[in-house]
């Protein structure tokens, strides 16, 4: 085993990948290559490839500490990477042409904590970005805010404010506001970690439902019965590699890497 000179840590074995994969440049939604951060000296992701087709669900898991959610949020931007290149939907990330507002406007995006404005009621939460970044008037964008809330199941709740709401109303407001932007592909980061156990299902019955309808999703979750229920590819992460980026009946039955059977044998037992 050698040892990574960035880190001091022992590096794992190669990526377990399936074949064929998804083609890393034209046809895909997201094309991430061989993408590497660091932060100062501590490197954070170690040359990540994979790739996430039209209408795909790919599931993110792996252990804290991994670079899960640092690989999400290089997606639209939200963390800048030192090597490699990301495209969304034909635009490159790292490209000083393009327009990171327009670009991240075409990327929804959903966090642990809501993120919501708590002195704005729900429907404003939800029209203020359109209205502001895409330029709707203000009848356009409430009746498409009023019928996103309709299809997270939150009609009766659109001039409360956040904190009238459980934290379970509160992320499908979040994702309700995400899709008010008509975003061609969402990305979920442990968007169930900071609910109670109760709430859980009411956000993962809108994302199951969303996936159905097929919107391509990148989703970070410890959530393994969604991943088995929803995802088509399954990529597993450790110390900054992508570790395998498998089919999800090949990453659930079949567990190529070590490292991938220690992981699910413990949060599968649970």
């Amino acid at each position: 085993m050698t040892t990574d000179p960035m880190t001091s840590v022992p590096m794992t074995s190669a990526p377990v990948t399936s074949a064929p994969q998804p083609a890393a440049a034209g046809g895909s939604m997201i094309a991430i290559e061989a993408v590497s951060k660091w932060y100062g000296e501590f490197r954070v992701l170690s040359g990540c490839s994979t790739a996430v087709s039209r209408g795909e669900v790919v599931v993110v898991c792996g252990p804290s500490g991994s670079g899960k959610s640092t690989l999400l949020k290089c997606v639209n931007a939200l963390e800048t990477f030192q090597e490699g290149q990301i495209t969304v939907d034909g635009t490159r990330v790292r490209d000083r042409a393009t327009n990171l507002p327009r670009l991240r406007a075409r990327v929804g995006m959903v966090f642990q904590h809501f993120e919501l404005f708590p002195h704005l009621s729900v429907i404003d939460n939800l029209t203020l970005a359109p209205r502001k970044v895409l330029g709707r008037s203000k009848e356009a964008a409430t009746k498409r805010g009023l019928d996103l809330l309709a299809r997270v199941g939150l009609s009766a709740h659109a001039q409360k404010h956040p904190g009238q709401l459980s934290g379970g109303q509160q992320q499908r407001v979040a994702i309700a506001r995400a899709l008010a932007m008509d975003p061609v592909v969402m990305l979920f980061d442990e968007p169930t970690s900071a609910l109670d156990p109760e709430m859980v299902g009411e956000v993962l019955d809108v994302m199951v439902e969303l996936a159905r309808d097929g919107m391509t999703m990148m989703v970070v979750t410890h959530e393994m019965g969604f991943a088995r229920k929803v995802a088509d590819r399954v990529v597993f992460m450790d110390r900054g590699e992508i570790v395998e980026d498998v089919a999800k009946d090949t990453f659930f039955d079949r567990p190529r890497s070590e490292r991938a059977q220690q992981f699910l044998s413990k949060i599968l037992a649970h």
